[in-house]
């Protein structure tokens, strides 16, 4: 089992020193992730219903403070050494396809192939819109071409793509990505077609596991998730050991046990020992990669929780 930390570019993250006293702990501590979430501009506005929370608000929309994903990678590439960089996830819709391709496979390089890349399709139409992305209804599409071409971009000789929503041709790009054949692509997303995503395009799959509308908060149920996603990966001749099983668990908490829509305590939360038998249970359920949540207000309240999960839990597995 691989452990990672996941946060938001905002707050002490969102400060040179700050961030890379962070990356570094990070590193020291022994964590194999360390993950950024993904919002270029808040719209003033939000509208869309965010789907991690039983409300559907946005708990980050209040200042609209958060830099830029891609851009703070890179500098945290150049601060560390070995700790894989993740997108989570990186909004496919947000970027033109040709920029997102370059852009990610520069961290690659530069970062000696350290990229995962893990994407979704966004859920804040008013932030699509805002940056020129496609039709908020036509994200998915959009999105799988944008996966394709990716790929085609990052491995291929001449590329060349002919689709409803990316077209080019005649084009170099070049050096290609460390990482062969490609940097790993992680599919986020939690409902049917993310999971049928995951299945046909991704290296591994990343849900967020508390979504009320598809929750992944116990060990059964994201079993359950798991086989489907391994099952249509079979239905067209894909091995499922070629995808990675992940879990975002932004919802970890120590020390207070939450609940579940049955009323069962949500794994990941509780004492050290309930969170240490769920992580057990994830694993014999595939889990491979455990990403938590890891913001916090200040810099010393997150580094504490970053320690305290090595020492109370990843120590005692």
């Amino acid at each position: 089992m691989k452990f990672g930390i996941h946060l938001g570019i905002r707050g002490p993250v969102a400060h040179p020193d700050t961030l890379r006293i962070i990356a570094l702990e990070a590193e020291e501590l022994g964590f194999s992730y360390l993950g950024f979430s993904d919002h270029v501009v808040i719209a003033k506005d939000v509208n869309s219903p965010y789907p991690y929370t039983k409300s559907g608000r946005w708990f980050a929309e209040d200042t609209g403070e958060c830099l830029e994903q891609l851009s703070t990678l890179s500098f945290v590439a150049a601060s560390t050494s070995v700790i894989r960089l993740l997108t989570s996830v990186m909004v496919i819709p947000h970027r033109p396809p040709i920029l997102t391709a370059k852009m990610t496979k520069t961290i690659d390089v530069l970062s000696k192939g350290r990229l995962t890349v893990g994407v979704g399709v966004g859920w804040m139409e008013e932030e699509i819109q805002l940056l020129n992305g496609p039709a908020f209804k036509d994200r998915g599409a959009a999105s799988d071409e944008y996966i394709a071409a990716f790929k085609n971009l990052w491995t291929e000789e001449s590329p060349f793509f002919e689709g409803s929503h990316v077209n080019y041709s005649g084009l170099k790009f070049f050096p290609k990505p460390v990482q062969y054949p490609h940097p790993p692509l992680w599919i986020g997303g939690e409902a049917r077609l993310a999971r049928q995503r995951a299945a046909k395009f991704g290296d591994g799959w990343y849900p967020v596991g508390n979504n009320p509308r598809a929750p992944f908060d116990t060990a059964e149920r994201y079993g359950q998730g798991l086989r489907e996603v391994h099952e249509n990966a079979e239905l067209i001749g894909r091995s499922t050991s070629d995808i990675t099983a992940g879990l975002l668990a932004i919802w970890y908490k120590l020390g207070t046990s939450d609940k579940t829509n049955t009323g069962a305590r949500r794994a990941f939360t509780g004492s050290s020992k309930e969170i240490i038998r769920d992580v057990e249970a994830y694993r014999e359920k595939g889990l491979q990669c455990l990403i938590i949540g890891g913001e916090n207000s200040n810099l010393e309240a997150c580094l504490h929780r970053m320690r305290e999960f090595k020492t109370e839990i990843i120590e005692h597995l």
